[in-house]
């Protein structure tokens, strides 16, 4: 992996269709955290609220693709981000959103916004709410995934043991699952 003109590794973290399960693993690095950033600068992430991602060195992609939104954000993580990591099970496979895929996106907005007890709205906005895809996919029927760290959510270890060795170029230990394209 190639520096970027600072010197730095860089790495950017997306939340698509999910729980955010994935990122509090992240944050759950604790004092590790303290070592990523002597290897490396986040430069985008749904905790900074960072709206342009910058070119980086790691995209990692927390979510399944549910909507153009998505779609979108993922693509240009893609075009970004020098190696794509495909973060958590819903990632990866799809998992609990593609439960949605059993009813049409009719159904789910009717049930969302009108029949939910909880918040309804008495109709489906129009303007707020990002255009729903046919159905729900895992990030790697949509874009190029070059490696996958698995679990719901993957544990810090895992992420960690993932993260350090794309940046430093030494493999993951063989305990942790990292699949490569």
């Amino acid at each position: 992996m190639s520096e970027n003109n600072t010197g730095r590794k860089r790495i950017a973290t997306v939340w698509l269709c999910g729980c955010s399960g994935c990122h509090m693993s992240f944050l759950d690095l604790d004092e590790k955290l303290i070592d990523l950033a002597r290897l490396a600068d986040v430069v985008a992430s749904p905790i900074a609220d960072v709206k342009d991602i910058p070119e980086c060195d790691i995209g990692l992609v927390e979510g399944s693709v549910a909507n153009e939104e998505n779609l979108e954000v993922l693509k240009h993580l893609r075009a970004k981000a020098k190696v794509l990591v495909s973060l958590g099970d819903c990632a990866g496979f799809g998992c609990v959103p593609m439960l949605r895929n059993q009813f049409s996106n009719e159904e789910v907005l009717e049930r969302a916004y009108v029949e939910v007890e909880s918040t309804a709205f008495g109709e489906v906005p129009t303007v707020e709410v990002p255009k729903l895809l046919p159905k729900v996919l895992p990030i790697h029927e949509c874009v190029k995934v070059d490696a996958w760290i698995p679990g719901c959510p993957p544990s810090p270890e895992a992420i960690w043991a993932a993260v350090s060795g794309l940046l430093t170029g030494q493999p993951a230990e063989k305990k942790v699952a990292l699949a490569y394209d």
